[in-house]
C-alpha cells in the first residue's frame, strides 16, 4: 500500500501545465490516429493510458504547493477537451480520476486527503460509481457494508463502474447495518473485486463502464469515510462531474470537425452537378465544414466558461457560497444543454461534405454521433434546461443530486 510519507524524489520532482500538455501531446496524437480501429476490435489502449498517467495527467489544477503542476479549473477542462478530441473513451475512462484529483484540489477538508493526493502524485489511476442495476428507483444503494473486526466487509455489485480496468482504485457507496450511507476506496486487486467488461452501449464501448462484483470484500478503517453533505455550504458537488461530460462531448465535436475537414481535402470528389472543380471549393461544402465549427466552437466556449464560473465558488463559505454554487450549477446545466445539441449536430453534419463513401466503416464516421448520443443519455439536457428555467424564472435552486 501506498504511504503518506513524502519521499526526497518525490518531492524534487516538479510538475507544470505546460510540462505535462507537452509531454502528453504525442500520446494524444497516437489515441487519435488508433481510435477507430481499436473500437473495431474492441482493443483497450492500455499502453497509451498509463502513458497518460505516467505523465501525471491528472496533477493539473492541483496546486503546486500540494505537489500538483497549478492550473486553474479552466486549465483542466481544456486539457479534458483535447483528450476527448483524440479519443473519447478514453477521456471518459479517466473521468474517475479527475473527479478525484478535483476533490483534492478544491477541499482541504477531504478525508484522507494527503494520502489520496500521494496516489495522484504516484500516477494512480481511480474508477468508482454508486450505480447498481437492482430494480430500485435510480440512486438507490443495495450493496451493504458491515463491521468485521478492525475493518468492513462490503458485498454488492455496482455498474457504470467508468474507467475501471485502467485503474488502481474502485470507489463506491454502500449502506451500513442502520441505513447509513459509507464511502469506501478499495484497491483493485484486493481479494472479492471482480471488474467485468460487459459495457454494452452504441457508442463509448470502450470506457470500462462494465460491471464491478465485490464478494466479502475486506476494506480498512481509513479506506472508509460518512457520506453526509447535508452541511456543507456548497452542496452540488456533482458540478464538475456534469462539467466532465460535457467537456467530452466538447472533444468529440472537435473530432467531427478533424474528420470533416480530413475527408473533404484528402478523399471527397465534387458532386456531379457541383460546379465546383475540389470539394473544398464546392460553397456546400464550406458551409457544412463551417457549421461544424460553428458546432464545435460553441462546445469549447460553453464548457470553458462553465469552468470559469465553478472555480469562482471556491474559496466562499456561508451563504455566499451556496449562492454561488447554485449558480454555477445552473450555468453548468446550461452548459451540459448547449454540449450535447452542439456534438449531436456536429457529428451529424460530417456526412453532408461527401457522397456515400464517406459513410464506409472503415471511416468509422459513425462513433462520433454513437459516442456523443450515449454520453447525452448519461446527462438528460432536458432535466438540466427545465431546472435552469425554474432557477431563472422563481430562483428555485438546482437539485442537489449528481446531475447538477
Amino acid at each position: 500500500m501506498i504511504g503518506t510519507d513524502n519521499t526526497t524524489e518525490d518531492i524534487a520532482m516538479a510538475y507544470t501545465v505546460s510540462g505535462i500538455r507537452a509531454a502528453v501531446s504525442p500520446i494524444l496524437e497516437r489515441l487519435r490516429t488508433g481510435a477507430h480501429q481499436r473500437e473495431l476490435a474492441r482493443e483497450y489502449a492500455f499502453d497509451d493510458v498509463r502513458a497518460l498517467a505516467g505523465q501525471r495527467i491528472t496533477l493539473v489544477g492541483i496546486a503546486q504547493e500540494d505537489g500538483g503542476a497549478g492550473g486553474s479549473l479552466r486549465d483542466v477542462i481544456d486539457l479534458v477537451i483535447a483528450v476527448a478530441r483524440a479519443d473519447s473513451n478514453v477521456a471518459q475512462a479517466l473521468r474517475g480520476s479527475f473527479l478525484v484529483a478535483n476533490q483534492v484540489a478544491s477541499r482541504r477538508d477531504l478525508p484522507h486527503r494527503a494520502l489520496t493526493l500521494r496516489r495522484l502524485r504516484d500516477g494512480d489511476l481511480f474508477a468508482g460509481t454508486a450505480n447498481e442495476r437492482t430494480g430500485g428507483a435510480s440512486g438507490s444503494v443495495s450493496t451493504t457494508i458491515r463491521r468485521d473486526g478492525d475493518g468492513y466487509v462490503i458485498d454488492g455489485e455496482k455498474y457504470y463502474s467508468t474507467g475501471a480496468l485502467y485503474a488502481s482504485w474502485f470507489s463506491g457507496l454502500a449502506k451500513d447495518e442502520d441505513g447509513t450511507l459509507l464511502g469506501f476506496t478499495v484497491p483493485v486487486d484486493r481479494e472479492g473485486v471482480e471488474r467485468l467488461d460487459d459495457f454494452d452501449a452504441v457508442g463509448q464501448r470502450l470506457t470500462a463502464s462494465g460491471t464491478t462484483r465485490l464478494k466479502s470484500v475486506r476494506a480498512h478503517e481509513h479506506e472508509v469515510v460518512a457520506r453526509d453533505n447535508t452541511r456543507l455550504d456548497n452542496p452540488w458537488l456533482g458540478s464538475f462531474a456534469q462539467l466532465y461530460l460535457a467537456a467530452v462531448e466538447a472533444g468529440i465535436a472537435a473530432a467531427a470537425l478533424d474528420d470533416a475537414i480530413w475527408f473533404a481535402r484528402e478523399k471527397a470528389r465534387p458532386i456531379k452537378h457541383s460546379t465546383a472543380g475540389k470539394s473544398v471549393e464546392d460553397p456546400y461544402v464550406r458551409e457544412t465544414v463551417g457549421e461544424i465549427a460553428a458546432r464545435a466552437q460553441a462546445a469549447r466556449s460553453a464548457v470553458l466558461l462553465a469552468a470559469e464560473a465553478l472555480e469562482g465558488v471556491r474559496g466562499l463559505t456561508g451563504q455566499r457560497a451556496r449562492a454561488a454554487g447554485a449558480e454555477a450549477a445552473v450555468t453548468v446545466a446550461q452548459t451540459g444543454v448547449i454540449a450535447i445539441e452542439s456534438a449531436l449536430r456536429a457529428a451529424e453534419l460530417v456526412f453532408d461534405v461527401a457522397g456515400g463513401s464517406i459513410t464506409n466503416r472503415d471511416l468509422g464516421f459513425d462513433r462520433h454521433w454513437r459516442n456523443a448520443r450515449t454520453l447525452a443519455n448519461h446527462n438528460p439536457r432536458q432535466w438540466k434546461a427545465a431546472v435552469a428555467g425554474a432557477y431563472h424564472l422563481t430562483g428555485e435552486d438546482p437539485p442537489t443530486t449528481g446531475l447538477f
